[in-house]
């Protein structure tokens, strides 16, 4: 697999892997399919950490980023179909640069904020820097922002809300009005965590026992021994990447089958 030397494409980092896509839809599954799709993942991971470097000193490390852009690169190549005409990299781009938005729109927002409200949210901010340039010795008005975002009263409010919703006030945070020293923390109860674990744990105890033998011997030693991936990989013979791809495979199922018997 050979990198493209032509400066025509945006991504000069991307290789040429055409013909590896296109064997690749022609093999059933088995063992020298999975060895051609790590292949092609080892192959597109550079490029890929580089469209992770894109988001980086936004509040999340950048091994985390590089891990949630292996994950997009991962989905598209397991989703990507060469007989479409399209070539990978105008698959994959977007697709790798949409996880890692959707990582921080789902993870680091501090309280569960809808997208409809998020979106509300950009748009409010956006226009209150532009009317910051035209509106001196005053802030906007929650009319002025209205206008200028395109919403209506009533979603610029909740736009200027969510705002604040990005970070909140530490618990270690004094109250005002309040003694000294009285903060959030000490006005709060506290419970028993050890209550949660037994009631979490008896709820995932069969449905470990339906899980294939590899999967429950990974999450034993991710969740009970606490190894980390590149550990439990070097120990099974595979690689990190399909460690995490089995870890992530085998939750979503856990929790599929609960949520389902909750229901």
């Amino acid at each position: 697999m050979r990198t493209h030397a032509s400066t025509k494409h945006m991504h000069n980092d991307a290789p040429d892997t055409a013909a590896a896509f296109d064997r690749l839809s022609k093999l059933p599954e088995g063992h020298e399919r999975d060895i051609l799709r790590q292949e092609l993942v080892n192959a597109w991971l550079p490029m890929a950490e580089r469209l992770a470097g894109r988001f980086k000193n936004r509040g999340e490390t950048l091994e985390d980023l590089r891990q949630v852009a292996a994950l997009g690169l991962v989905k598209a190549i397991d989703r990507y179909d060469p007989e479409r005409g399209c070539a990978f990299v105008s698959y994959a781009v977007p697709t790798i640069t949409g996880e890692v938005k959707r990582h921080f729109r789902d993870h680091m927002w501090s309280l569960h904020v809808p997208r409809r409200v998020q979106d509300q949210r950009n748009r409010v901010r956006t226009a209150q820097h532009e009317l910051a340039q035209t509106v001196s010795g005053r802030p906007p008005t929650e009319e002025e922002i209205a206008a200028r975002a395109g919403l209506s009263l009533e979603e610029t409010r909740a736009g200027l809300e969510a705002i604040g919703s990005f970070s909140t006030l530490s618990l270690d945070a004094e109250i005002p009005g309040t003694e000294r020293g009285y903060t959030m923390a000490d006005a709060m109860g506290t419970s028993d965590p050890a209550l949660d674990v037994v009631i979490d744990r008896e709820a995932v105890k069969p449905k470990l026992r339906r899980l294939p033998e590899r999967e429950r011997r990974i999450l034993y030693m991710r969740f009970f021994r606490d190894m980390t991936q590149s550990s439990i990989a070097e120990d099974l013979g595979i690689s990190q990447m399909h460690v995490s791809r089995l870890i992530s495979h085998s939750c979503d199922r856990l929790r599929r089958e609960i949520m389902q018997d909750a229901a």
